[in-house]
């Protein structure tokens, strides 16, 4: 079978999968804009966009015409895969950016599998969530609605779709809910796992911490409030005074994916950090940046309580690659958070907007670190029933693929 991958951000949500297909001895090929570390084993092509958003262009038509640029320069590309003889039996295309749009047109035999992360809503998700940075206005709504008109395209392109938590499922039209599967991406149980002997050391302040020590840890791609860095850096003065002996280490780039950037010339990271320092000990907070998938890992296997908060949006993977390496979670109660979390028993849950929870919840988990050990143990118990990669979603994602290529 011949299978094209097209992501942006090739491998991404595809890592593992296109990885099975290729040990497989299909013929696995991928179009992609950024070149990052791709798999050896697959060959990937990249594209380039050809021209720039118009600059005139009405403001709610903008990200349309940005995802039609990128669907041009990815057919350019495609077509020409088409004169060397290249014809899939499956295309897998990520949806978010628009590439998949005239996939169709120009191999119209092969089946078109879209990955369906998310659908905006003016109310009842992400937008409009957060009161601070959200104008809530009539604008603003306009141009939410007109973020889905790529979606929309895509959808009705698509022979098949996977979404990877209910929830967001749940955010497409019920129209074409019946063509979307809720499978997810994967967490690989054997590799993130728990690791009592586990260390995170500090050269610059001659620090080791493990899970022996006292941890909080908070973990975004980028430090922004969509993902509730600004609740929880609100929320450090009271835990720090109440934990003397806490450490807290972030991890997180200095970028932002998915909230309002900030002011010119500034960072989320730094903005609030301004706002609690002379309230904090500064040498017990450490902030990582991006690192590599590997001292990631030992961040969750040291700590003692990690802290996930988010607006009702796509679910991290980091927050179950917490739980399955034994964490125990302290999450915002809401959406799809709360599909994976019961409070009480595989984690915390608490109001994403109360200092106070996040405060008491923390600081139970830290006062009472034995008690808490059943919770931490059934969290890894939930991916692993839930999420493992081997045994649960690359079977039912290799299975969709090979069923829709026969």
């Amino acid at each position: 079978m011949r299978i094209l991958f097209v992501h942006q951000n090739f491998p991404g949500q595809f890592i593992h999968l296109a990885a099975a297909f290729a040990a497989r001895k299909h013929e696995v090929l991928a179009l992609a804009i950024n070149k990052r570390s791709p798999l050896p084993a697959i060959k990937t092509i990249f594209y380039k966009p050809q021209r720039s958003s118009s600059p005139q262009i009405h403001p709610f038509a903008l990200d349309f015409e940005t995802k039609l640029i990128r669907a041009e320069a990815c057919a350019v590309a495609a077509a020409q895969l088409k004169q060397s003889g290249f014809y899939p039996d499956v295309i897998y295309a990520h949806t978010g950016w628009g590439e998949s749009l005239f996939l169709k047109d120009i191999w119209p035999q092969a089946k078109l599998l879209g990955y369906f992360e998310f659908y905006y809503h003016v109310h009842g998700a992400d937008c409009n969530f957060d009161p601070e940075f959200s104008k809530q206005t009539l604008q603003e709504a306009m141009q939410i609605r007109s973020k889905n008109a790529s979606q929309l395209f895509a959808l009705e392109q698509a022979d098949y779709g996977v979404s990877p938590t209910q929830w967001q499922w749940s955010t497409f039209p019920s129209s074409y809910q019946d063509k979307i599967s809720v499978i997810h991406d994967g967490i690989d149980t054997t590799q993130v796992m728990p690791d009592p002997k586990a260390r995170i050391r500090f050269s610059r302040d001659n620090l080791t911490l493990t899970p022996q020590d006292e941890v909080i840890t908070f973990v975004s791609r980028n430090l922004e409030p969509c993902r509730g860095y600004h609740r929880f850096m609100r929320a450090l003065p009271e835990i720090m005074a109440r934990r003397t002996l806490a450490h807290v280490v972030i991890v997180g780039g200095d970028g932002v994916s998915y909230s309002v950037p900030p002011a010119a010339g500034q960072t989320y990271r730094q903005l609030f950090l301004e706002e609690v320092r002379g309230q904090v000990d500064l040498r017990r907070i450490h902030f990582l940046g991006q690192v590599p998938y590997e001292d990631f890992i030992r961040v969750l296997q040291v700590s003692s309580v990690h802290v996930y908060l988010t607006y009702p949006f796509v679910l991290s993977w980091s927050m179950l690659e917490a739980m399955a390496a034994q964490a125990l979670v302290v999450g915002s109660a809401t959406a799809p958070v709360s599909e994976v979390i019961r409070d009480g028993e595989n984690g915390l849950l608490v109001d994403f907007f109360s200092s106070e929870d996040l405060v008491n919840a923390i600081c139970r988990v830290l006062e009472h670190p034995d008690r808490m050990m059943e919770i931490r143990k059934q969290a890894r118990r939930t991916i692993v029933e839930r999420f493992d990669l081997r045994t649960i979603c690359l079977p039912r994602q290799i299975q969709l693929i090979e069923g829709l290529g026969c």
